[in-house]
């Protein structure tokens, strides 16, 4: 599972990334709203924990945007205020939980394990645009009925696409949350490319409307507009 922290206090960020990554947790540490806000626009998240007093862009104002883009990830704000007033407005914002500073990393977990658990229920088990359809459980891809027989690869590039439809994603993107590379030397847009219009072929040639797009010098797309 992986979370990404939004928290500028060092020593409480430093005590949520190690805690989390002790119960074994993938974490991502982000210390601005600005930085917070680029992490979760680019990358895939089981779960946000967002500190509500932040530099610049503030907790609040970073959750209503995130929301009003469609992301639609479970959202623990950290407060320190617990007024009636302040929890309603970050639950009018999109939150789902929030937690009081300070607070015991008990109850942390606790909290975590309800929001990922009601995640997981909630999940979409199958992706879906136009006549295209993917089973993440039977892990099959069909258009119009007929089944598209992909590589491990093609599924993963492919399901990426699917839970960002409609927003363009880059080769980096792409090379760190698909092919799990960050430190590689030689970058990977050739593979990419190819792999690409692998995929494309498969799922795109004899249909309408063609449903995989590049977008010249940014990246790609899966879109029906």
């Amino acid at each position: 599972m992986k979370i990404l922290v939004i928290e500028d206090e060092p020593k409480v960020g430093k005590a949520l990334t190690e805690g989390l990554k002790a119960d074994g947790y993938e974490v991502t540490l982000a210390q601005s709203g600005e930085d917070g806000f680029f992490t979760a626009s680019s990358r895939m998240f089981d779960l946000i924990i967002l500190d509500v007093m932040l530099p610049g862009r503030n907790g609040i104002e970073v959750l209503h945007t995130l929301r009003r883009n469609g992301l639609g990830i479970p959202v623990l704000l950290l407060t320190a205020k617990d007024t009636v007033g302040d929890r309603v407005l970050g639950l009018d914002a999109g939150a789902d939980d929030y937690l009081v500073k300070p607070f015991a990393f008990p109850e942390l977990r606790a909290r975590i394990r309800a929001l990922l658990r009601r995640g997981s229920t909630e999940s979409v088990l199958a992706l879906k645009i136009n006549s295209l359809k993917m089973d993440l459980i039977a892990r099959s891809v069909s258009r119009e009925g007929k089944t598209i027989e992909l590589t491990l690869r093609e599924f993963e590039l492919l399901e990426f696409l699917l839970r960002n439809r409609g927003k363009v994603v880059s080769r980096e993107m792409l090379a760190h949350d698909v092919w799990k590379e960050t430190s590689r030397a030689t970058p990977l847009d050739n593979v990419i490319d190819v792999t690409i219009a692998r995929l494309r072929r498969k799922v795109d040639d004899g249909f309408e409307p063609k449903l995989v797009r590049t977008v010249r010098g940014v990246g790609f797309l899966v879109s029906e507009d």
